[in-house]
């Protein structure tokens, strides 16, 4: 679970800013000044390390064992931790959380495929809680690779409760106006935040 959880939120953030790069022009991202701009700061990286892969991750670590593990057969020895079906989960859970990111991005920067009216700092902000909110809810996804992530959902009130502290810090971050000078945020009015 956790290492799921840890593969895929942070392959998201990597190809959030990969993709952001290389498809900069189509997203809008290049318009400030002929230069390409990244799509989320170093702090707001760090920030999202610091807020998402701390004590949500941690709180997976005493999640109850999943329903039908003792109907499992063991692992062999040989059998991988990180096996090819996790790879391809990972990689396809990071693609949809950086598509979402830069979704948002697109729609609040003027030009790209949707023409948003927003300026980089506003865009840049809805894009960082995107992807917070999206490895929040990722937390839920990676509890298993059987079933559904609203399968068992209030099993874990750790869990519950590091989510909601997460969700407070990055409502914080976007709200105060010293933390705003700090990441590089602003706030966000009701539309921007749906």
């Amino acid at each position: 679970k956790f290492l799921r959880y840890l593969l895929s939120s942070n392959a998201g953030e990597v190809l959030t800013m990969l993709l952001g790069v290389l498809g900069a022009g189509v997203i809008g991202l290049d318009d400030v000044g002929g230069a390409v701009v990244v799509p989320l700061l170093a702090t707001q990286i760090l920030w999202i390390n610091l807020l998402t892969d701390t004590a949500p991750a941690l709180a997976m670590g005493v999640d109850p064992p999943p329903d039908d593990v003792m109907a499992r057969p063991p692992r062999r020895i040989t059998d991988r931790v990180i096996d090819a079906e996790m790879q391809v989960g990972v990689v396809f859970v990071g693609l949809i959380m950086a598509a979402a990111t830069l979704l948002t991005l697109d729609i609040g920067l003027p030009g790209g495929l949707v023409d948003g009216s927003d300026g980089l700092t506003e865009a840049r902000t809805m894009a960082f809680t995107t992807l917070v909110l999206a490895q929040l809810f990722n937390c839920f996804n990676a509890r298993s690779d059987r079933v559904s992530a609203f399968h068992h959902l209030f099993t874990n009130p750790l869990l519950w409760a590091a989510i909601a502290l997460a969700v407070l810090l990055q409502v914080a971050v976007v709200c105060v106006p010293f933390l705003n000078d700090a990441f590089d945020t602003t706030s966000l009015d009701g539309p921007d935040w749906l």
